[in-house]
C-alpha cells in the first residue's frame, strides 16, 4: 500500500508539472489566464492583486468534520455507514421523503444526535468569515444542515443552503404547511416526540431538503447571477454526488479559477487535473484554509477569531445550561406539596 501511495504521489505531482509546463510554457489552456501560478501560492496572489472581488464557496460536510459532524460517505466512519440500528432498507432512505412520511422514527432519533446548536463552527468556517469580512464573499452555497455557517458569522444574505436548514420547519400536508419555529421543533426532538401539526395532525418536517424534494427557489435564482460574476470559485469539503449542487462548479467563466481544498479529487473536480485554470489542495479543509490564510497574511487574524468565538461560545452553553438548571429546580419546587412549616417553641 505504501509503495502505491508513494506512486500515486510522483504520478500526481508529475502530471501537475506537465499542467504548469503546457500553460505557462506552451500557451495552452484558457487565453484569458488569472492565475500566474496553478498552485495555492497562485491563488493567493491573485486574491491579494485587488482584481478578485467575488469569491464563491461552494461547502459540503467535509468542512464540519472536525466539529464532530461526520461527513457522509466515508467508508467507515461517514454517516451512511453507522446508520445499522436504525434497520433501514437502505442508508440513504433515512433521507427519502417517501420513506419518512411511513416512518419518521429513524430521522428523528439521528436528528436528535446531530442538532444544531451542539457543535462549534471549524477554522474552515471562520475562514469564510473572514472573506466576509474584507468584502471578498459574494455568496457561500452550502449543502450542510447544520447551520454552523450561521454560527460563524454568515447571515441569510451570504448564504445559499442549498439543502434546506433546521431553522424552521413546516407541517408536510399541502392543505396545511402551518410554520414551526426552531425551538418549538427541539422540543419536541429532545423529548422523543414525533412532531405533529397542532392543526391537522401531520408530520411536522424541518425545512431540510430530502431526497425525491425540489431544492429552494433562491438556489435557482442565485445562481443566475452569482456565477457568471464568479471570480474565484473556493469548492471544500464536498463529493460533488448530489445534483444539482455538484453541477454548478462548470456554471463559472471558462477563464474563472476553481480551488479545491479536499481529502481527495471527486465528482466533477477529477477533470481538474486536466484544466488549465484549476488548483487542488488535497488536504482536511482547515489545513487548506490554513495554509490559504498564511500565504494571504491572515492566520494570525483567523486563529484569534477561531479562539475568541470559541471562547464566546463556550460561555454562552454554559449560561444556558445554567438558566435551564434554575428552571427546572424552580418546577420541581413548584410541583412538589408545600412543607409543613417546623413548629414554633413555645
Amino acid at each position: 500500500r505504501g509503495a502505491a501511495r508513494g506512486d500515486f504521489i510522483i504520478a500526481f505531482r508529475f502530471v501537475d508539472f506537465l499542467r504548469n509546463f503546457f500553460s505557462s510554457t506552451l500557451g495552452l489552456g484558457s487565453t484569458d489566464k488569472v492565475l500566474d501560478e496553478l498552485s495555492l501560492e497562485g491563488v493567493a496572489r491573485f486574491i491579494k492583486s485587488g482584481k478578485c472581488k467575488n469569491i464563491i464557496c461552494m461547502v459540503g460536510a467535509g468542512i464540519s468534520t472536525s466539529a464532530g459532524i461526520p461527513d457522509f460517505r466515508s467508508p467507515e466512519t461517514g454517516l451512511y455507514a453507522n446508520l445499522q440500528k436504525y434497520n433501514l432498507p437502505y442508508p440513504e432512505a433515512i433521507f427519502q421523503i417517501d420513506y419518512f412520511k411511513k416512518h419518521p422514527e429513524p430521522f428523528f432519533a439521528l436528528a436528535k444526535e446531530l442538532y444544531p446548536g451542539q457543535f462549534k463552527p471549524t477554522i474552515c468556517h471562520y475562514f469564510m468569515k473572514i472573506m466576509k469580512d474584507k468584502g471578498l464573499l459574494r455568496r457561500c452555497y452550502t449543502q450542510n444542515i447544520d447551520t454552523l455557517e450561521r454560527v460563524a458569522g454568515l447571515e441569510g444574505e451570504d448564504l445559499i443552503e442549498a439543502h434546506g436548514t433546521f431553522y424552521t420547519s413546516h407541517c408536510v400536508s399541502f392543505c396545511c404547511r402551518k410554520e414551526y419555529n426552531l425551538d418549538w421543533m427541539k422540543e419536541k426532538i429532545f423529548s422523543d416526540d414525533i412532531p405533529r401539526c397542532a392543526k391537522c395532525s401531520s408530520l411536522v418536517k424541518p425545512d431540510i431538503v430530502f431526497f425525491g424534494e425540489n431544492l429552494p427557489a433562491r438556489f435557482f435564482t442565485s445562481v443566475k447571477t452569482d456565477f457568471p460574476c464568479c471570480d474565484l470559485l473556493i469548492v471544500m469539503g464536498t463529493s460533488l454526488q448530489v445534483q444539482p449542487f455538484a453541477s454548478l462548479v462548470s456554471r463559472v467563466s471558462k477563464s474563472c479559477p476553481r480551488l479545491l481544498i479536499n481529502m481527495e479529487k471527486t465528482g466533477q473536480v477529477k477533470e481538474f487535473v486536466f484544466l488549465f485554470r484549476d488548483v487542488a489542495s488535497i488536504s482536511t479543509c482547515d489545513d487548506g484554509c490554513l495554509a490559504l490564510a498564511d500565504l494571504l497574511g491572515w492566520k494570525g487574524e483567523l486563529e484569534e477569531l477561531v479562539k475568541q468565538e470559541h471562547a464566546r461560545i463556550d460561555s454562552q452553553d454554559q449560561k444556558e445550561k445554567a438558566s435551564e438548571s434554575k428552571g427546572a429546580a424552580a418546577k420541581a419546587t413548584a410541583a412538589s406539596p408545600e412543607a409543613p412549616e417546623s413548629r414554633k417553641e413555645e
